[in-house]
């Protein structure tokens, strides 16, 4: 049998070594946020996790390890199934759950009895969205920031977007956090991430970026739509050189209309986005 506990800090340096990343959680704790390029094979999904635990509180905690035991094997042995029986020796996935308890160490155990290389990462979800919030300050910190600045329908998101094409370094905050930062910025058919779902893509932004070369960033209040950018990130976006988009007014008015499209199809839904104006 092979595995083996690594830190949050020591895998998230070794991501790119690891076969593949699995998160032993639920959907529901998956969907809330997860470590970069996380597969999710839930070793208990949302119902079952839920009724485990009210076994645990209302019957006894015997009784929920027996139940909780006979559902992981099941969907173990799923997962095997699945996605396991076609892999080679040399593969070496890297598990995680909530704490690094029972739910990643049971799938870490089968796995390394088969005979695979098996990370698990000591203290789970937890200890990586900890060490997330710990780098994002001395991530964002390091870089030469060129901000974009200008009125609604300057083109500042279309200028990003051009630089990006070009191979600049850019971070759009609103693609990340699926949001224009306005009032009508939601976009029709599409749910912001979690907060902390936000914090892991800008962290996973930033560790990537050069800090040799400059950044791009556009101009953002602290909130875009639901989700915040931190502390040490605003204040470097605000501090930093910016570069002021200026187009006649008609211009303005014309890339809204492409832009906000969805709202000519929709009055009903525009007329509803600017009831919380009046």
């Amino acid at each position: 049998m092979s595995v083996k506990a690594v830190s949050a800090a020591d895998a998230i340096a070794r991501l790119g070594e690891f076969s593949c990343v699995i998160d032993a959680r639920t959907e529901a704790e998956f969907l809330e946020d997860r470590m970069p390029g996380a597969i999710n094979w839930p070793s208990l999904d949302n119902e079952e996790r839920v009724l485990v635990g009210t076994i645990y509180k209302q019957v006894s905690p015997f009784e929920a390890r027996k139940r909780g035991a006979m559902l992981v094997a099941a969907n173990i042995s799923r997962h095997i199934q699945r996605e396991v029986m076609d892999k080679d020796r040399d593969w070496q996935p890297l598990v995680y759950c909530w704490r690094g308890g029972q739910r990643s160490g049971a799938l870490a155990l089968v796995l390394g009895q088969i005979g695979f290389r098996v990370s698990i990462v000591e203290g789970g979800y937890k200890a990586f969205r900890t060490a997330v919030l710990a780098e994002v300050p001395t991530l964002a910190n390091r870089l030469d920031y060129r901000v974009i600045c200008g009125p609604t329908g300057s083109g500042k998101t279309r200028l990003l977007q051009a630089l990006a094409e070009e191979g600049a370094q850019v971070l759009d905050l609103e693609a990340l956090a699926n949001h224009r930062s306005s009032v009508l910025g939601a976009i029709p058919g599409q749910d912001q991430p979690t907060q902390k779902r936000f914090d892991t893509l800008v962290w996973d932004a930033l560790r990537r970026f050069d800090p040799a070369r400059p950044v791009y960033v556009e101009s953002e209040s602290r909130k875009v739509g639901n989700v915040a950018i931190g502390d040490a990130l605003i204040a470097q976006i605000r501090a930093s050189p910016c570069f002021d988009l200026q187009l006649p007014l008609e211009e303005r008015v014309a890339l809204l209309l492409e832009d906000y499209d969805f709202f000519a199809q929709d009055t009903a839904l525009f007329c509803e986005k600017l009831s919380v104006l009046t």
